[in-house]
């Protein structure tokens, strides 16, 4: 029973102490083992330190590697909804411009048709009921929304509101 547990616990080292008094053959062989002994101590618990690191080292690596992965598939994926947001925004932007485009066109066809009912009035002739809801429907509108033209002037409606009219009598200096 003692002989396993010394070959257990100190057979390999023993065995490698007495090889080393051995060939180097030292004037205290005992006080030589003894240091020996303790050096092999801190030589091997040094070596399950360093184990232990590289494990821990690899693992962070592996969780890094994971990270990584993780950064390209989120940049890859940001860069196709980017993507998606300019074709919409530019698909937005046709939309708008068709619909300029036709308002425009709208507002030309009204103007060319109050320029006629215009005409036809300055000359006596009777207007078409229809005629005379689009000119109220066109004064409902400014230039600026009627053309997008360069140019075209940008004015908003201002209404007039009524001031009370300010007497002399209530704009006395004071005594």
């Amino acid at each position: 029973m003692e002989s396993r547990y010394l070959q257990k616990c100190l057979g390999t080292c023993l065995t490698q102490g007495l090889t080393e008094v051995a060939r180097v053959r030292p004037l205290d062989p005992i006080e030589y083992l003894a240091f020996w002994l303790y050096k092999h101590k801190e030589n091997m618990n040094m070596e399950q330190m360093r184990q232990r690191e590289m494990i821990t080292l690899e693992h962070e690596r592996e969780l890094a590697m994971m990270e990584q992965e993780m950064l390209e598939r989120l940049k890859a994926e940001e860069l196709l909804f980017q993507q998606q947001l300019a074709f919409q925004l530019e698909l937005e932007m046709q939309q708008k411009e068709k619909q300029k485009s036709e308002d425009f066109e709208t507002g030309q066809e009204k103007s060319f048709k109050s320029m006629m009912s215009m005409e036809s009035t300055a000359r006596g002739e009777e207007q078409e009921p229809m005629q005379a809801e689009e000119l109220v429907m066109d004064s409902g509108k400014t230039l600026a929304e009627i053309s997008d033209r360069y140019g075209a002037p940008n004015l908003s409606r201002v209404e007039e509101l009524d001031e009370p009219m300010l007497s002399d009598n209530g704009v006395s200096a004071p005594p």
